[in-house]
């Protein structure tokens, strides 16, 4: 096992940790089954694929922004934070996910900790997160952040109202965000 001796952080993403960022996305893509077509293209040009994924960016019909979770050179994962809901709600307001070769190891929770001080910064309190019902360690994960369910939502998610340090609590289900 690799002792990381920098503490992982969320950071704008930067083409400093490309080779690890490649190895972590095409481990990630073949545990899943997933094509890594996309992953070749990246590979050519990486500097434009970095610029196309830094600062706010109109993603989802909504304002964005991608973070890359690292710890010195090693990519370890990637996280979304929409600036608004979506229409429909579908996804909420932090998507995330750590490359298979390190998960279970705490990473999702601190990567979640980490975008929800900056969600809480841009006003959002408190932030909606969904959780496909079968991935029972991405639930663990919004839990320990301090997630309250709220249903189902219309594509089949189990949806979590989670407190920013902006917040104090997770709303009843009939606040509207």
């Amino acid at each position: 096992m690799i002792t990381l001796t920098d503490p992982p952080t969320l950071v704008a993403p930067t083409a400093a940790v490309r080779a690890t960022y490649l190895v972590g996305e095409m481990a990630d893509m073949k545990d899943r089954g997933a094509s890594t077509e996309w992953l070749a293209v990246a590979s050519r040009d990486f500097d434009a694929f970095v610029a196309e994924r830094i600062g706010v960016r109109e993603r989802w019909g909504v304002p964005s922004e991608v973070f890359w979770f690292v710890s010195g050179d090693f990519y370890l994962g990637s996280l979304v934070i929409r600036h608004r809901l979506i229409a429909d709600q579908g996804g909420g307001h932090i998507g995330y996910h750590v490359v298979s070769p390190w998960q279970g190891q705490g990473h999702a929770t601190e990567m979640l900790r980490q975008a929800l001080v900056k969600v809480g910064a841009l006003g959002i309190s408190p932030a909606l997160l969904t959780v496909s019902p079968v991935n029972h360690a991405s639930r663990r994960v919004v839990e320990k952040n301090g997630g309250v369910p709220d249903g189902i939502n219309h594509e089949g998610e189990q949806r979590f109202w989670v407190p920013t340090p902006a917040s104090s609590s997770a709303p009843s289900p009939a606040v509207a965000v």
